[in-house]
């Protein structure tokens, strides 16, 4: 049964009680897989496709991943970030460069690799970033096409779904909570990049969605009796778990 190592940031990444409600996609996205199919998640908080490789993140992933797995490859926030040279991947050579090296690392091991630009978000006014996250996702764009890799062109989507909804998706997609509810942000937060469970799960549809349009090895991972991720939709009437499983 294949599995599908995920290596990204902290909007795909799994979180502990500490961070709750905070939720990466990847955290949730075996509700969308097929019985069997599991996601092996190697995202970490503020992490960009150097330091991850930097760190040997990506050698962990070379020494687990086999045939018939995949590595979905998901950053661009942190790349984005000059001013901290430890993370920073310029979208012309460094950024596309080195998802490259993580779609040599797969193929060496017969996996399939499969690039996802990066989730959209807001600045601290409430405007959306696309004017930075569009370099990059660009940059993914071509990469995947010329190493003949799927893109999953998550910027676009979770733009035009969040465009759709409007002031709902900052409120419930996003780490933007009232005070006084969760007991580790007793003061809320305002935070526009970091996703709750509702922004996992409705990023996460978008993805399954396009693995549906892929076809063959793609729309296989899926789950056909969860049919959510078939339907083009403003809310895709979200439902989360009512429990918050955490691993001590």
């Amino acid at each position: 049964m294949p599995k599908i190592y995920w290596a990204g940031d902290s909007t795909v990444a799994k979180n502990t009680i500490e961070t709750w409600p905070q939720t990466g996609i990847g955290q949730e996205f075996e509700r969308f897989l097929r019985a069997g199919v599991k996601v092996e998640n190697y995202a970490l908080n503020g992490r960009s496709t150097k330091s991850f490789m930097d760190e040997g993140h990506l050698d962990v992933i070379a020494a687990a991943i086999g045939a018939g797995d995949f590595l979905f490859i998901q950053f661009g926030h942190n790349d984005e970030k000059p001013e901290d040279p430890a993370r920073y991947a310029d979208p012309e050579v460094g950024f596309p460069e080195n998802l490259g090296k993580f779609v040599k690392v797969a193929r060496e091991k017969a996996a399939t690799p499969v690039i996802i630009t990066p989730v959209t978000r807001f600045d601290r006014n409430g405007a959306n970033m696309r004017y930075k996250h569009d370099l990059w996702a660009e940059s993914a764009r071509r990469t995947g096409e010329k190493l003949g890799v799927a893109v999953i062109d998550l910027t676009t989507l979770s733009e035009q779904l969040v465009d759709n909804m409007g002031d709902a998706a900052r409120t419930n997609y996003y780490m933007n909570l009232p005070a006084g509810v969760y007991p580790h942000f007793p003061r809320g937060q305002k935070d526009n990049t970091h996703l709750q469970p509702a922004g996992a799960v409705a990023f996460g549809a978008l993805i399954a969605r396009e693995l549906h349009k892929l076809g063959g090895e793609y729309a296989a991972l899926l789950n056909y009796d969860f049919p959510l991720y078939l339907h083009e939709s403003d809310n895709f009437g979200i439902q989360t778990n009512a429990e918050f499983e955490v691993e001590c």
